[in-house]
């Protein structure tokens, strides 16, 4: 493989760069196809190549014999538990896509017409690159929702020499301080498609015959930086106040520390986690407003802030998001985190690409 096809990974509905910032811990660059504008800008703020377009109506004849690998996010909003579940409906249109293509018949815009969401057929887009471009591996991700269907993209690239892995991964096994649960398939055409190996385990785990045991889910206090014992001031920091020993954010994210928890949702079973605890999964959107920090009796203290939700997606601190407070934290919720990426990614390519990357 020449270097230049080795370093040509196609990103498709990239967003602002979660993916990309995966392949770049390992050595690697991505080209993204997004066509939301602000997650364009913050991707071109993090220096990562992107071409503004819509997947649907990009062709493909022009990538032919370039792509090595095939990464792709589908939009997830008509599948997601949080929104309306139209791709429920759309199911079995998804379905006779994925069929039609594999066949070689075009039918996406009858059937985009009859989907109850449109978007819904976006998730059969994959699997027309990955057949026109037969790229050496391929990574999808989704809500878990969306599992039959890469089941059923799984069977097919199967059917013309791929070997594939599909199931659900939670990020807070591959060292995500959230407990965020996302469906993937992975395919390669060089060597064995497996899941990730986890690096971190709930509780941890002991050493033994086998190997060493696996630390233990990593917490909110250790995303936001926030280290235990450290004694800080309550009331004005300037002036004087209480002082006790910290058990939320640190100042410099977060204000002033108490013992906090998150809360996610605004009903009165809403998700709540300690800092000592990984955050459950961040949906923004429609709930942006009530993911929040609240105190120990349930006292609201503020929402989360884009500083924090970027952290505990696994993006670094400096990441320059774009565009308005909706839409960077639309653009946060939707990032494929970073580490869980560089985890997958990992066993798809060969050891010497990374080595020389």
């Amino acid at each position: 493989m020449t270097a230049a096809r080795r370093s040509r990974v196609l990103d498709l509905f990239a967003g602002p760069g979660g993916w990309s910032e995966g392949l770049r811990a390992l050595g690697l660059r991505d080209i993204g196809i997004e066509i939301d504008p602000s997650a364009c800008a913050t991707r071109a703020a993090a220096g990562h190549t992107t071409v503004r377009a819509d997947v649907a109506a990009y062709p493909t004849a022009p990538l032919r014999g370039k792509v090595s690998g095939l990464i792709a996010s589908p939009p997830c909003q008509t599948f997601s538990a949080a929104g309306l579940r139209a791709g429920n409906d759309d199911m079995d249109l998804c379905h006779q896509g994925l069929d039609d293509i594999a066949r070689g018949s075009d039918t996406r815009a009858a059937l985009r017409a009859a989907c109850a969401d449109p978007r819904s057929l976006l998730v059969v887009e994959p699997l027309r690159y990955a057949l026109d471009l037969r790229p050496d591996w391929i990574a999808l991700e989704e809500v878990p929702a969306v599992l039959p269907l890469f089941e059923h993209t799984a069977h097919l690239l199967a059917a013309v020499g791929y070997s594939t892995w599909t199931g659900v991964l939670n990020a807070a096994d591959f060292g995500l301080a959230q407990t965020r649960r996302r469906a993937f398939l992975m395919a390669s055409r060089t060597r064995p498609a497996l899941p990730p190996e986890p690096t971190h385990a709930d509780g941890g785990t002991f050493a033994d015959l086998f190997g060493d045991g696996l630390p233990p889910w990593r917490t909110m206090r250790d995303a936001l930086g926030c280290p235990p014992g450290v004694v800080v001031t309550r009331g004005n920091h300037t002036t004087g106040g209480s002082r006790f020993p910290t058990t939320g954010p640190s100042w410099a994210i977060t204000g002033r520390a108490r013992s906090w928890l998150l809360k996610v949702g605004n009903r009165p079973a809403a998700t709540r986690r300690r800092l000592d605890q990984p955050a459950p999964t961040l949906l923004f959107g429609k709930a942006l407003n009530d993911v929040s920090w609240i105190d120990a009796d349930g006292t609201p203290i503020r929402r989360l802030d884009v500083t924090e939700a970027a952290a505990l997606q696994g993006f670094p601190a400096s990441y320059p998001w774009t565009g308005s407070r909706t839409k960077q934290f639309e653009q946060i919720g939707n990032a494929v985190p970073p580490p869980l990426a560089t985890a997958l990614v990992r066993p798809l390519i060969p050891a010497v690409l990374e080595v020389a990357a």
